[in-house]
């Protein structure tokens, strides 16, 4: 990939994009997140991380509109000829405030989450075409520049079944590109996939951290978060247990919960 013909990469400049204070939700006597506060701004790149359960994916998809917190605010700021967002999920949040909070930020998920009956031009076609209402000519040419630059050009016409997992997750982070997102989403990206497909993947990450994306990526891969994150939040049990530059958090961590779980996976690595 090149800088120069990204479809809409985010200029760094310090500018915030989001944030999130107060996020609360539980499922029944479940607490899942307790008063969660980010705020990431242009450019940056957060890496979300902690043991299973610890809340950090329900964050992911409270920024998302994918589920609605019970508690906080999500703001969103003004980009180009977008308004700002904000929403409080104290009042009643309808259908409406749900779809703009996702019109805002493009998701790729653990288990890519492609449309099987489709193929992988237009599975990446339709949120553009479909949601965005925007011309289906502008929409494939756009998704088939977006398939070059990762290196599946000539898988246009193929079904996901004929992808490897690896193949799949990239047509996953074109499909998220092609929606030109304020923020890019990745609800740990390579934990469905073989550990020899895992590099091309994040290597696509990797260009387009370097290309000011702003993004926040839920992680298992410690040392992939060490190069590309700007800040690290370490979660558990709901709660945010320390936050900072990645090198500190993953190499010299303050909390021991944070000590506990960097050493095993470090460990297990």
């Amino acid at each position: 990939m090149s800088p120069t013909d990204a479809p809409s990469p985010q200029p760094t400049g310090g500018a915030p994009v989001l944030k999130a204070a107060n996020l609360a939700k539980a499922f029944g006597s479940n607490v899942v997140l307790r008063d969660i506060d980010i705020e990431i701004r242009r450019g940056q790149v957060v890496a979300l991380i902690g043991p299973s359960g610890s809340g950090k994916t329900t964050v992911l998809r409270s920024l998302n509109g994918l589920e609605v917190p019970d508690a906080g605010t999500v703001t969103f700021g003004a980009d180009g000829p977008e308004k700002g967002l904000s929403i409080d999920f104290g009042t009643k949040v309808g259908k409406k405030e749900i779809a703009a909070l996702r019109d805002r930020s493009a998701m790729v998920f653990q288990h890519y989450n492609l449309f099987p009956h489709m193929t992988v031009l237009k599975n990446i076609i339709e949120g553009p075409v479909q949601v965005q209402k925007r011309p289906r000519s502008e929409a494939i040419a756009e998704a088939e520049r977006l398939l070059a630059r990762v290196g599946l050009a000539d898988k246009r016409d193929a079904y996901p079944f004929e992808l490897s997992g690896g193949q799949q997750q990239r047509v996953g982070i074109v499909r998220a590109l092609a929606l030109k997102p304020q923020l890019l989403l990745f609800d740990e990206p390579t934990s469905a996939l073989d550990p020899e497909l895992v590099g091309d993947v994040l290597g696509v990450i990797k260009e387009l951290a370097e290309e000011g994306w702003t993004m926040v990526i839920v992680t298992h891969e410690l040392a992939f978060a060490r190069h590309v994150a700007d800040e690290v939040i370490f979660m558990d049990g709901g709660v945010v247990v320390e936050r900072g530059p990645a090198s500190e958090v993953l190499q010299a961590p303050t909390q021991e919960r944070t000590k506990l779980f960097v050493k095993r996976l470090q460990h297990d690595v």
